[in-house]
């Protein structure tokens, strides 16, 4: 077999190519395309099965993507050194991919569709999320696979003001806003937003922007699909009977209407329904199997038509709410006694309980992806487990949809978390799904806000979400605030908005039509805007503020700046002298590479035993400051104090008294402790002592004087070994203070007098 030809398109999007290439790669694919922005490539492959996938009552589509870790020339870290189960950042690819590309497919294909992607290549300067909206459009668009795209897609930064399309992971850094926005030549289609409080009208500006930049993309995909693109299939299609929807509208239409108007819970709403198919199955399928899921099908959809018509004609929802009205909303923190904060938000029938849990840095999440992001220190889970919608099913782990709720939260809550440097704890928050009737991941922006302010956090703001909806027939449309369950599933639309009163911080659109327009997404976020004020005020109601103080359980962290070079003094050979201070104080010490040492401990005392240890261990000799030491050894003409763990300084026979002494062991003996002045330290680094210096009070001057004349060229000071020793060999102690020593106390328990050149931090 020949090389087969490869032919490239290059769309010129943010001033940079971006290069479609095909031919080359998986031949036997229905669709396959390579997509490169710099020296970051990315490979996906589309395809459909042959045959109608039986028994099946929805668009059977899958979209994966695999996350290889030698597009980034690394091997993964697992014990098998091979991929395993998708990482987090692949599952929220795989997800954005889905979500533009599922609206423009018939729901009425019954055929299996997958979308397959890989990264071929990370240049850790390129994100790859964009990239793989692309390469699937573009993998479909030359397929033999019926689908109503193409989908362009970009991302749009903005940096001191101004908008950037595609920004790298380095202007990421300086940019306040991250929008992931996909469409086609006329609307768009998904957006995915995290934001550092934009405005709204900033935020449309946004949008505009980003759909302009797409236009290159889509257009470049039109023409591959035009010079390259393969036939499309012809499938059988399962359209809803229409007739059988007839038959049901006249059946059922009233007492669906009637039970929508009485007064009801979901749970009895949804029995009502569930009686009113069964007995339409009953009636119309009989014994016949095959016309069960044809009956079912058709129910659905007069339950949709007269739903969204009382929206739309009456402006009443099902629960009786007008298009902008709240359910009702209640909160409470300080669920759980021991956790280190807890919040409870309900609203509806949905309810969320989220609960804190504040760690050292050394808790951070380490990343093993294909960016340049290696730790996360703000982690946010989510769990919905089947007892919140009154179902019983297995537990196996989350899902997709678990795992992308959370990280939308954790974007909403992340611009307000006040920086490692102000409040250096590593903070996971679990949101527990409790009830769910909609909304229920801005439920937990809004119990992770209650729950934060109650362990005593001081976030820069508190963040409310609401989830709006879009019922749109022709040119009549309803924008519906705070969307319930039911909503959802029969409306058009799920936008997620995020924020803070000064403007939002995460935004995330879903839509199942065909695209909406910006004036549209503008009249949304204005009706967003409004509700999450109310949310926010009731959410104040409950705690106007975030504690003053952690709990008492919580553990105190502090911070201690040593030099660099003492690091390895304080870990001491293979870890042995940190542990020995964690076992001693009962804390847990964590050492950054700039010096900053994490103290975390739940009592006081623990943290300032751990605290006096480390600067015992860092410390450095300084002229005029006053030391209590032990005599570590004697000669004739002076005496040897260890001042600092295996840092000693020579006191000269001259400066052990106030008067003549003969003989140093008439004065101190090996073991002794004395208290002493530093006088000078050398350009070797040797250091001069002064007791004397002590008994007569005298300044730092006064004693290097005094000390120049006692000593008379005497021999100036040493260190035993293990003196001025490299970072990292064994310390061997404190500084000691306390009864027995040869002179008055230390003026401060620290073993000097900070009166006297300065204090110990």
């Amino acid at each position: 077999m020949e090389k087969p030809e490869s032919k490239q398109y290059t769309a010129i999007v943010g001033g940079r190519p971006v290069v479609f290439e095909t031919g080359k790669l998986a031949g036997q694919a229905g669709g396959a395309v390579t997509v490169r922005l710099g020296d970051t490539l990315i490979f996906a492959a589309a395809t459909m099965s042959s045959e109608v996938r039986e028994g099946l009552d929805y668009f059977p589509l899958s979209v994966e993507y695999e996350e290889r870790m030698y597009a980034g020339g690394r091997i993964p870290g697992s014990f098998f050194r091979r991929e395993g189960r998708p990482s987090t950042d692949a599952i929220l690819i795989a997800r954005l991919v889905d979500r533009p590309l599922r609206p423009l497919f018939s729901q009425d294909i019954r055929n299996e569709v997958q979308v397959i992607l890989y990264s071929f290549s990370a240049d850790l300067e390129n994100p790859l999320d964009i990239l793989a909206i692309n390469a699937g459009s573009a993998a479909l668009m030359i397929s033999d696979i019926p689908w109503g795209g193409p989908v362009g897609a970009v991302r749009v930064g903005r940096i001191n003001g101004k908008f950037i399309i595609n920004p790298t992971f380095a202007e990421m850094e300086q940019s306040d806003l991250d929008l992931r926005l996909a469409g086609t030549r006329d609307a768009i289609l998904m957006v995915e937003c995290g934001a550092n409080e934009i405005p709204e009208d900033v935020m449309v500006e946004a949008l505009s922007f980003g759909f302009q930049a797409i236009q290159p993309l889509v257009e470049v995909q039109e023409k591959m699909a035009a010079e390259i693109g393969k036939p499309k299939r012809e499938v059988p299609l399962f359209p809803i009977n229409t007739e059988m929807v007839e038959t049901i509208h006249q059946k059922i239409a009233a007492e669906l209407e009637t039970a929508l108007d009485a007064p009801h819970t979901k749970q009895e709403l949804y029995e009502k329904i569930d009686q009113l198919e069964a007995q339409m199955v009953t009636e119309l399928a009989g014994e016949d199997a095959a016309l069960v899921p044809v009956v079912k099908t058709a129910f659905k959809e007069v339950e949709k038509q007269v739903v969204r018509k009382r929206i739309l004609e009456t402006g009443l929802r099902p629960d009786g709410r007008r298009s902008n009205e709240i359910r009702p909303i209640w909160c409470e923190v300080g669920i759980s006694p021991r956790a280190h904060g807890s919040g409870l938000f309900t609203r509806g029938e949905t309810q969320v309980l989220t609960l804190a849990t504040l760690g050292s840095p050394k808790e951070a999440l380490e990343l093993d992806t294909l960016t340049p992001i290696e730790t996360k220190r703000y982690i946010h889970h989510y769990n919905f487990p089947p007892f919140s919608t009154g179902e019983v099913k297995p537990l196996r782990g989350q899902s997709r949809r678990e795992v992308g709720h959370g990280a939308l939260a954790e974007r909403a809550l992340e611009p307000v978390i006040p920086p490692e440097s102000e409040f250096p704890y590593t903070l996971r928050l679990v949101s527990e799904v409790l009830s769910s009737n909609g909304s229920t991941s801005m439920a937990s922006v809004c119990g992770s806000t209650l729950a934060l302010m109650d362990t005593g956090v001081p976030i820069k703001a508190p963040v409310a979400g609401v989830a709006m909806g879009l019922v749109k027939e022709g040119d009549r449309y309803a924008i519906l605030t705070d969307i319930q369950g039911m909503e959802d599933h029969l409306g058009d639309m799920d936008f997620k908005v995020a924020g803070t009163e000064a403007g939002i911080t995460a935004l995330q659109m879903d839509i199942k039509i065909k695209g909406i327009n910006a004036e549209l997404m503008a009249e949304a976020l204005e009706q967003a805007r409004q509700a999450r004020l109310f949310i926010l005020g009731k959410i104040l109601e409950t705690i106007p503020a975030p504690n003053p103080e952690l709990k008492p359980h919580v553990p105190r962290i502090t911070i201690v700046k040593i030099p660099v070079d003492k690091i390895g003094a304080v870990i001491g050979p293979g870890g042995k002298t940190i542990r020995a201070i964690q076992e001693e104080t009962e804390t847990r010490i964590d050492i950054g590479e700039d010096g900053s040492v994490y103290i975390s401990a739940v009592s006081q005392q623990s943290e300032m035993a751990a605290r006096e240890k480390i600067l015992a261990l860092t410390e450095t000799a300084q002229v005029g400051r006053i030391y209590t030491g032990k005599v570590v050894r004697v000669e004739p003409f002076g005496a040897f104090v260890e001042i600092l763990p295996n840092v000693d300084g020579m006191v000269h026979i001259s400066q052990l008294d106030t008067e003549r002494v003969n003989r140093v062991e008439d004065i101190v003996q090996v073991g002794d402790e004395v208290t002493v002045m530093v006088t000078s330290i050398d350009e070797n680094g040797r250091i001069r002592l002064s007791r004397q210096a002590v008994l007569e009070g005298w300044t730092p001057e006064e004693a290097s004087a005094h000390d120049r004349q006692g000593a008379n060229g005497g021999r100036a000071s040493s260190s035993r070994p293990g003196s001025g020793r490299p970072s990292g060999s064994k310390p061997s102690g404190g500084n000691r203070a306390g009864g027995g020593s040869k002179g008055p106390a230390p003026r401060s328990g620290g073993g000097y007098d900070p009166r006297r050149g300065g204090g110990k931090r």
